[in-house]
């Protein structure tokens, strides 16, 4: 592999959001270290873009089982090196209703998967990255962390505590060259998203979402909301009354449930 040049780790780069990132990182020059359950697929990927096999790595592992993503991480750090940006993008969404006993199962593999999953994606670069004195540390939260909506109480939930965590991150890696970015999408054309039965505002692409994404983390934000029309529904929401707030969503469609 070109040893020069810049390299970029992205969870969860099979489809969607994380697909379209590694191709934007790619086209930018960037060696890519791609993370998904599903090698195969990146790999088939990989090949139907013509991507210079000398350019990226693979690794098969699943970010819900905290070992199997810090060994992803550690394979990365032996055959590519230390990464200059990781992106923690693996995620699942799906509706709960916690009257149903098996949906507590479906809200734990949710929080396993978007919360520990991100957290234990940063964990092998940290201390090398504290070392170096340089690195860009990128959680991918939601505009839906912001505030709870029904039926979507483990994804809202997930989404808020990503949003803290970095938060947290950010203060203790303050002065030392490691830069925590916060990303908060909006409504993203994506297969998670095509299941949504209910409107989705300001709908954008993965690619214009990445291209985005690609600037806000080459500059010096920390956090920002992508479209930034939905960072403004957003603070809105938040600011309204609980009973107004609760008024405006009644009778909404719910996102959907695992089939049980």
């Amino acid at each position: 592999m070109t040893a020069d040049a810049p390299l970029v780790f992205i969870t969860g780069a099979s489809s969607g959001i994380g697909q379209a990132l590694a191709l934007r990182y790619y086209q930018a020059g960037y060696r890519l270290a791609l993370v998904a359950r599903r090698a195969e697929l990146m790999a088939q990927w990989a090949q139907d873009a013509h991507l210079d096999a000398s350019r990226y790595g693979i690794y098969c592992a699943d970010v819900s089982s905290i070992d199997s993503i810090v060994n992803a991480g550690a394979q990365c750090l032996a055959q590519q090196g230390l990464p200059a940006v990781v992106i923690a993008n693996a995620g699942i969404s799906v509706g709960v209703d916690t009257a149903y006993r098996a949906d507590l199962d479906a809200m734990a593999q949710l929080f396993a998967t978007n919360n520990i999953g991100l957290a234990a994606s940063f964990h092998p670069f940290i201390e090398p990255m504290r070392v170096r004195g340089s690195g860009v540390l990128v959680g991918i939260a939601s505009v839906a962390g912001i505030r709870g909506l029904p039926g979507h109480g483990a994804y809202c939930a997930s989404k808020a505590a990503v949003i803290s965590y970095c938060e947290s991150l950010r203060g203790e890696l303050r002065g030392t060259g490691v830069r925590v970015l916060t990303l908060s999408p909006g409504y993203i054309d994506t297969p998670l998203t095509r299941k949504n039965k209910y409107p989705m505002p300001f709908l954008m692409s993965a690619a214009a979402f990445a291209d985005k994404a690609f600037r806000a983390i080459g500059s010096n934000a920390t956090y920002r909301v992508i479209p930034w029309q939905m960072g403004w529904v957003a603070k809105l929401l938040r600011l309204l009354p609980n009973r107004l707030f609760d008024s405006l969503l009644a009778g909404q469609p719910r996102k959907h449930r695992t089939p049980q």
